[in-house]
Protein backbone atom coordinates (compact mmCIF):
# COMPACT_ATOMS: atom_id res chain seq x y z
CA UNK A 1 0.00 0.00 0.00
CA UNK A 2 2.39 2.94 -1.34
CA UNK A 3 -0.35 5.49 0.43
CA UNK A 4 0.74 3.91 3.58
CA UNK A 5 4.69 6.06 2.80
CA UNK A 6 2.86 9.19 2.64
CA UNK A 7 1.59 8.99 6.17
CA UNK A 8 2.99 10.58 9.22
CA UNK A 9 2.60 9.67 13.24
CA UNK A 10 -0.02 7.51 14.49
CA UNK A 11 -2.15 7.37 11.20
CA UNK A 12 1.02 5.25 9.58
CA UNK A 13 1.26 2.79 12.10
CA UNK A 14 -2.19 1.78 12.09
CA UNK A 15 -2.44 1.76 8.24
CA UNK A 16 0.86 -0.36 8.53
CA UNK A 17 -1.15 -2.57 11.06
CA UNK A 18 -4.32 -2.95 8.67
CA UNK A 19 -2.15 -3.84 5.59
CA UNK A 20 -0.10 -6.54 7.22
CA UNK A 21 -3.38 -8.35 7.88
CA UNK A 22 -6.11 -9.99 5.91
CA UNK A 23 -9.75 -8.92 6.97
CA UNK A 24 -8.84 -6.03 9.45
CA UNK A 25 -8.03 -9.20 11.85
CA UNK A 26 -5.39 -7.40 13.91
CA UNK A 27 -7.55 -4.02 14.02
CA UNK A 28 -10.72 -5.87 15.35
CA UNK A 29 -8.47 -7.93 17.96
CA UNK A 30 -6.72 -4.45 19.03
CA UNK A 31 -9.94 -2.63 19.14
CA UNK A 32 -11.48 -5.49 21.26
CA UNK A 33 -8.82 -5.60 23.87
CA UNK A 34 -7.97 -1.28 23.89
CA UNK A 35 -6.39 1.16 21.43
CA UNK A 36 -4.46 3.98 21.35
CA UNK A 37 -7.00 6.91 21.23
CA UNK A 38 -5.45 9.92 18.75
CA UNK A 39 -4.96 11.60 22.33
CA UNK A 40 -2.00 8.40 23.23
CA UNK A 41 -4.32 7.31 25.84
CA UNK A 42 -5.48 3.62 25.45
CA UNK A 43 -9.32 3.37 24.88
CA UNK A 44 -10.86 1.09 26.18
CA UNK A 45 -13.71 -1.40 24.78
CA UNK A 46 -16.59 -1.52 27.23
CA UNK A 47 -17.13 -4.96 26.55
CA UNK A 48 -13.80 -5.91 27.72
CA UNK A 49 -13.11 -7.40 30.71
CA UNK A 50 -10.32 -4.86 31.55
CA UNK A 51 -13.22 -1.91 31.38
CA UNK A 52 -15.38 -4.07 33.40
CA UNK A 53 -12.86 -4.37 36.70
CA UNK A 54 -11.95 -0.55 36.30
CA UNK A 55 -15.41 0.23 36.18
CA UNK A 56 -16.43 -2.40 38.92
CA UNK A 57 -13.22 -1.03 41.22
CA UNK A 58 -14.68 2.56 40.66
CA UNK A 59 -18.59 1.94 41.46
CA UNK A 60 -17.78 0.16 44.87
CA UNK A 61 -15.29 2.91 45.96
CA UNK A 62 -17.97 5.43 45.23
CA UNK A 63 -20.50 2.79 47.11
CA UNK A 64 -18.43 2.92 50.08
CA UNK A 65 -17.47 6.28 50.41
CA UNK A 66 -21.25 6.93 49.64
CA UNK A 67 -22.59 4.97 52.63
CA UNK A 68 -20.03 5.91 54.59
CA UNK A 69 -20.69 9.43 54.79
CA UNK A 70 -24.20 8.76 56.02
CA UNK A 71 -24.35 5.73 58.10
CA UNK A 72 -25.32 7.38 61.03
CA UNK A 73 -28.33 9.11 59.38
CA UNK A 74 -29.04 5.68 58.12
CA UNK A 75 -29.79 3.78 61.18
CA UNK A 76 -32.20 6.32 62.73
CA UNK A 77 -34.00 6.13 58.96
CA UNK A 78 -34.20 2.70 59.11
CA UNK A 79 -35.32 2.53 62.95
CA UNK A 80 -38.51 4.94 61.85
CA UNK A 81 -39.55 2.95 58.97
CA UNK A 82 -39.36 -0.02 60.55
CA UNK A 83 -41.43 1.27 63.65
CA UNK A 84 -39.05 0.54 66.25
CA UNK A 85 -41.21 0.62 69.18
CA UNK A 86 -38.41 2.19 71.21
CA UNK A 87 -38.25 4.88 68.87
CA UNK A 88 -42.05 5.71 67.56
CA UNK A 89 -41.86 8.57 69.47
CA UNK A 90 -39.75 10.24 68.23
CA UNK A 91 -40.77 9.94 64.02
CA UNK A 92 -42.30 13.28 62.31
CA UNK A 93 -39.48 16.29 63.28
CA UNK A 94 -36.00 16.93 62.85
CA UNK A 95 -36.19 17.25 66.55
CA UNK A 96 -37.06 13.95 66.73
CA UNK A 97 -33.90 12.87 64.70
CA UNK A 98 -31.63 14.57 67.35
CA UNK A 99 -33.08 12.88 70.01
CA UNK A 100 -33.00 9.58 68.51
CA UNK A 101 -28.99 10.25 67.77
CA UNK A 102 -28.65 11.69 71.15
CA UNK A 103 -30.31 8.50 72.67
CA UNK A 104 -28.53 6.33 70.88
CA UNK A 105 -25.35 7.72 71.70
CA UNK A 106 -26.05 7.92 74.95
CA UNK A 107 -26.96 4.15 75.28
CA UNK A 108 -24.66 2.64 72.64
CA UNK A 109 -21.82 5.29 71.97
CA UNK A 110 -20.77 6.81 68.70
CA UNK A 111 -19.89 2.95 67.91
CA UNK A 112 -24.07 2.70 68.50
CA UNK A 113 -24.52 4.94 65.29
CA UNK A 114 -22.82 2.79 62.83
CA UNK A 115 -24.29 -0.71 63.90
CA UNK A 116 -24.86 -2.42 60.72
CA UNK A 117 -22.04 -0.98 59.24
CA UNK A 118 -19.76 -3.48 58.38
CA UNK A 119 -22.21 -5.24 56.95
CA UNK A 120 -23.47 -2.20 54.66
CA UNK A 121 -20.11 -2.23 53.84
CA UNK A 122 -19.44 -5.82 52.67
CA UNK A 123 -23.17 -5.57 50.64
CA UNK A 124 -22.38 -2.17 49.25
CA UNK A 125 -19.18 -2.60 47.02
CA UNK A 126 -20.32 -5.53 45.65
CA UNK A 127 -24.05 -4.01 44.94
CA UNK A 128 -22.63 -0.77 43.59
CA UNK A 129 -19.59 -2.59 41.50
CA UNK A 130 -22.10 -4.88 40.24
CA UNK A 131 -24.84 -1.66 39.89
CA UNK A 132 -22.40 0.64 37.82
CA UNK A 133 -20.78 -2.52 35.54
CA UNK A 134 -24.17 -3.29 34.80
CA UNK A 135 -25.30 0.09 34.12
CA UNK A 136 -22.55 0.53 31.46
CA UNK A 137 -23.04 -2.45 29.87
CA UNK A 138 -27.06 -2.31 29.43
CA UNK A 139 -26.44 1.28 28.28
CA UNK A 140 -23.95 0.22 25.47
CA UNK A 141 -26.47 -2.03 24.01
CA UNK A 142 -29.87 -0.11 24.62
CA UNK A 143 -27.84 2.79 23.62
CA UNK A 144 -25.71 2.89 20.37
CA UNK A 145 -25.86 6.22 18.20
CA UNK A 146 -26.65 9.99 18.91
CA UNK A 147 -30.19 9.80 18.67
CA UNK A 148 -30.59 6.88 20.91
CA UNK A 149 -28.24 8.95 23.71
CA UNK A 150 -31.64 11.56 23.45
CA UNK A 151 -34.33 8.97 23.82
CA UNK A 152 -34.92 9.44 27.99
CA UNK A 153 -36.72 5.79 27.77
CA UNK A 154 -33.45 4.16 26.98
CA UNK A 155 -31.44 5.50 29.86
CA UNK A 156 -34.32 5.07 32.27
CA UNK A 157 -34.61 1.46 31.21
CA UNK A 158 -30.69 0.89 31.39
CA UNK A 159 -30.69 2.36 34.84
CA UNK A 160 -33.57 0.54 36.34
CA UNK A 161 -32.06 -2.35 34.67
CA UNK A 162 -29.10 -1.85 36.28
CA UNK A 163 -30.59 -1.34 39.61
CA UNK A 164 -32.57 -4.72 39.74
CA UNK A 165 -29.52 -6.77 38.66
CA UNK A 166 -27.37 -5.55 41.71
CA UNK A 167 -30.00 -5.72 44.28
CA UNK A 168 -30.94 -9.20 42.95
CA UNK A 169 -27.36 -10.64 43.51
CA UNK A 170 -26.96 -9.26 46.51
CA UNK A 171 -29.80 -8.62 48.83
CA UNK A 172 -29.46 -11.42 51.29
CA UNK A 173 -27.14 -9.16 52.74
CA UNK A 174 -29.01 -5.85 52.86
CA UNK A 175 -31.67 -8.14 54.97
CA UNK A 176 -28.75 -9.53 57.11
CA UNK A 177 -27.62 -5.12 57.65
CA UNK A 178 -31.16 -3.95 58.33
CA UNK A 179 -31.89 -6.65 61.15
CA UNK A 180 -28.32 -5.55 62.80
CA UNK A 181 -29.50 -2.08 62.50
CA UNK A 182 -33.07 -2.76 63.57
CA UNK A 183 -32.03 -4.29 67.42
CA UNK A 184 -31.45 -1.58 70.15
CA UNK A 185 -31.90 -4.25 73.22
CA UNK A 186 -28.55 -4.95 74.31
CA UNK A 187 -29.94 -8.53 75.85
CA UNK A 188 -30.76 -9.44 72.71
CA UNK A 189 -27.61 -8.70 69.98
CA UNK A 190 -26.35 -11.38 67.69
CA UNK A 191 -23.32 -11.76 66.03
CA UNK A 192 -23.13 -12.05 62.34
CA UNK A 193 -23.21 -15.61 62.20
CA UNK A 194 -26.02 -15.92 65.12
CA UNK A 195 -28.14 -13.26 63.34
CA UNK A 196 -27.76 -15.80 59.79
CA UNK A 197 -28.82 -18.60 61.44
CA UNK A 198 -31.84 -16.93 63.83
CA UNK A 199 -33.09 -15.87 60.22
CA UNK A 200 -32.91 -18.90 58.22
CA UNK A 201 -34.64 -20.71 61.23
CA UNK A 202 -37.52 -18.20 61.03
CA UNK A 203 -40.49 -19.68 59.89
CA UNK A 204 -40.31 -19.08 55.77
CA UNK A 205 -43.62 -18.16 53.54
CA UNK A 206 -41.99 -16.19 50.38
CA UNK A 207 -40.51 -18.20 48.76
CA UNK A 208 -41.18 -22.19 49.86
CA UNK A 209 -39.44 -23.71 47.83
CA UNK A 210 -35.94 -21.94 48.80
CA UNK A 211 -36.75 -22.93 52.56
CA UNK A 212 -34.65 -20.61 55.08
CA UNK A 213 -33.00 -19.65 51.96
CA UNK A 214 -36.37 -17.29 51.23
CA UNK A 215 -35.85 -15.44 54.79
CA UNK A 216 -32.83 -13.52 52.96
CA UNK A 217 -35.11 -12.71 50.25
CA UNK A 218 -37.99 -11.39 52.16
CA UNK A 219 -39.45 -8.09 51.28
CA UNK A 220 -37.64 -8.70 47.88
CA UNK A 221 -40.80 -8.06 45.76
CA UNK A 222 -41.60 -4.48 47.00
CA UNK A 223 -37.52 -3.69 46.81
CA UNK A 224 -37.92 -4.54 42.85
CA UNK A 225 -40.30 -2.16 42.15
CA UNK A 226 -39.00 0.21 44.57
CA UNK A 227 -35.83 -0.60 42.65
CA UNK A 228 -37.49 0.16 39.21
CA UNK A 229 -38.46 4.29 39.65
CA UNK A 230 -35.64 4.58 41.92
CA UNK A 231 -32.52 4.09 39.90
CA UNK A 232 -33.78 4.62 36.81
CA UNK A 233 -35.00 7.98 37.83
CA UNK A 234 -31.54 8.49 39.58
CA UNK A 235 -29.61 7.37 36.47
CA UNK A 236 -31.50 9.58 34.05
CA UNK A 237 -31.97 12.78 36.69
CA UNK A 238 -28.20 12.58 36.75
CA UNK A 239 -27.60 12.20 33.01
CA UNK A 240 -29.96 15.11 32.05
CA UNK A 241 -28.53 17.45 34.75
CA UNK A 242 -24.74 16.62 33.88
CA UNK A 243 -25.86 17.41 30.09
CA UNK A 244 -27.47 20.64 31.50
CA UNK A 245 -24.84 21.72 33.41
CA UNK A 246 -22.10 20.64 30.22
CA UNK A 247 -24.10 23.23 28.30
CA UNK A 248 -23.81 25.85 30.59
CA UNK A 249 -19.79 25.30 30.46
CA UNK A 250 -19.51 24.31 33.80
CA UNK A 251 -17.02 21.52 32.90
CA UNK A 252 -13.92 21.83 33.43
CA UNK A 253 -11.73 23.90 31.64
CA UNK A 254 -9.19 20.87 30.48
CA UNK A 255 -11.21 18.59 28.47
CA UNK A 256 -11.84 14.72 29.38
CA UNK A 257 -8.70 13.44 27.80
CA UNK A 258 -10.32 10.05 26.93
CA UNK A 259 -13.22 11.11 25.94
CA UNK A 260 -13.46 14.82 24.08
CA UNK A 261 -17.37 14.55 23.63
CA UNK A 262 -18.18 14.47 27.55
CA UNK A 263 -16.04 16.91 29.65
CA UNK A 264 -15.34 16.25 32.99
CA UNK A 265 -17.43 18.40 34.90
CA UNK A 266 -16.34 21.32 38.19
CA UNK A 267 -16.74 19.46 41.30
CA UNK A 268 -19.55 21.49 42.29
CA UNK A 269 -21.68 20.72 39.37
CA UNK A 270 -20.91 17.13 39.45
CA UNK A 271 -21.92 17.13 43.36
CA UNK A 272 -25.08 19.09 42.38
CA UNK A 273 -26.04 16.67 39.36
CA UNK A 274 -25.40 13.76 41.69
CA UNK A 275 -27.96 15.54 44.67
CA UNK A 276 -30.38 16.18 41.84
CA UNK A 277 -30.63 12.73 41.07
CA UNK A 278 -30.62 11.37 44.52
CA UNK A 279 -33.57 13.45 45.58
CA UNK A 280 -35.65 12.53 42.18
CA UNK A 281 -35.10 8.84 42.83
CA UNK A 282 -35.93 9.26 46.70
CA UNK A 283 -39.10 10.96 46.22
CA UNK A 284 -40.64 8.15 43.26
CA UNK A 285 -39.45 5.25 45.42
CA UNK A 286 -39.94 5.95 48.98
CA UNK A 287 -43.51 4.42 49.68
CA UNK A 288 -41.95 1.14 48.34
CA UNK A 289 -39.19 1.09 50.57
CA UNK A 290 -41.34 1.79 53.32
CA UNK A 291 -43.20 -0.92 52.75
CA UNK A 292 -39.71 -2.90 52.22
CA UNK A 293 -38.66 -2.17 55.29
CA UNK A 294 -41.58 -3.80 57.45
CA UNK A 295 -41.43 -6.39 55.63
CA UNK A 296 -37.45 -6.90 56.30
CA UNK A 297 -38.05 -6.71 60.13
CA UNK A 298 -40.90 -8.71 60.55
CA UNK A 299 -39.38 -11.42 62.42
CA UNK A 300 -37.67 -9.05 64.84
CA UNK A 301 -40.52 -7.74 66.01
CA UNK A 302 -42.39 -10.84 66.33
CA UNK A 303 -44.48 -11.20 63.36
CA UNK A 304 -45.27 -14.63 62.69
CA UNK A 305 -47.79 -13.76 59.84
CA UNK A 306 -45.49 -12.24 57.55
CA UNK A 307 -48.24 -10.32 55.36
CA UNK A 308 -47.01 -9.43 51.50
CA UNK A 309 -47.29 -6.11 49.80
CA UNK A 310 -50.49 -5.44 49.83
CA UNK A 311 -51.05 -7.00 53.28
CA UNK A 312 -48.04 -4.92 54.49
CA UNK A 313 -48.89 -1.83 52.31
CA UNK A 314 -53.06 -2.29 53.97
CA UNK A 315 -51.31 -2.26 58.16
CA UNK A 316 -49.37 1.01 57.28
CA UNK A 317 -52.29 2.95 56.12
CA UNK A 318 -54.58 2.20 58.72
CA UNK A 319 -51.76 2.18 61.07
CA UNK A 320 -50.64 6.47 60.10
CA UNK A 321 -52.69 6.84 56.49
CA UNK A 322 -50.69 8.57 54.00
CA UNK A 323 -48.59 9.70 55.71
CA UNK A 324 -47.17 6.41 57.03
CA UNK A 325 -46.23 5.80 53.51
CA UNK A 326 -44.02 8.74 54.16
CA UNK A 327 -42.23 8.41 57.57
CA UNK A 328 -38.15 9.42 57.52
CA UNK A 329 -38.32 11.22 53.87
CA UNK A 330 -37.12 14.15 55.43
CA UNK A 331 -34.15 11.87 56.87
CA UNK A 332 -34.25 10.17 53.35
CA UNK A 333 -33.64 13.55 51.42
CA UNK A 334 -30.82 14.47 53.79
CA UNK A 335 -29.07 11.04 53.49
CA UNK A 336 -29.89 10.29 49.75
CA UNK A 337 -28.77 13.58 48.38
CA UNK A 338 -25.11 13.98 49.98
CA UNK A 339 -25.00 9.96 49.14
CA UNK A 340 -26.24 9.69 45.82
CA UNK A 341 -23.87 13.03 44.88
CA UNK A 342 -20.49 11.41 47.00
CA UNK A 343 -21.55 8.25 44.96
CA UNK A 344 -21.51 9.73 41.55
CA UNK A 345 -18.84 12.39 42.36
CA UNK A 346 -16.46 9.65 43.22
CA UNK A 347 -17.15 6.72 40.24
CA UNK A 348 -16.69 9.87 37.60
CA UNK A 349 -13.37 10.56 39.35
CA UNK A 350 -12.39 7.47 39.88
CA UNK A 351 -13.20 6.45 36.33
CA UNK A 352 -11.53 9.67 35.37
CA UNK A 353 -7.70 8.37 37.14
CA UNK A 354 -8.65 5.08 35.81
CA UNK A 355 -8.56 5.80 32.24
CA UNK A 356 -12.15 4.80 31.82
CA UNK A 357 -13.95 7.66 31.32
Amino acid sequence: MPEALTLKGHDQSSVAAVSQTPDNAATITSTSRGSPSPTGKTKHSKQSLDYMLRSGLSGGAAGCAAKSLIAPLDRVKILFQASNPQFIKYTGSWNGVLAAVRDIRRNDGVVGLFRGHSATLLRIFPYAAIKFIAYEQIRAVLIRNPQQERSWERRFASGSLAGVTSVFCTYPLEIVRVRLAFETRKDHRLGLRELCRSIYRERHTSYPLLGGYSNFYRGFSPTVLGMFPYAGISFLSHDIAGDFLRSKEYALSSENPHNKKKPVLKAWAELASGGFAGMAGQTASYPLEVVRRRMQVGGAIGDVKFPGIVETGAKIWRENGLRGFFVGLSIGYAKVVPMVATSFFVYERCKLYLGIS
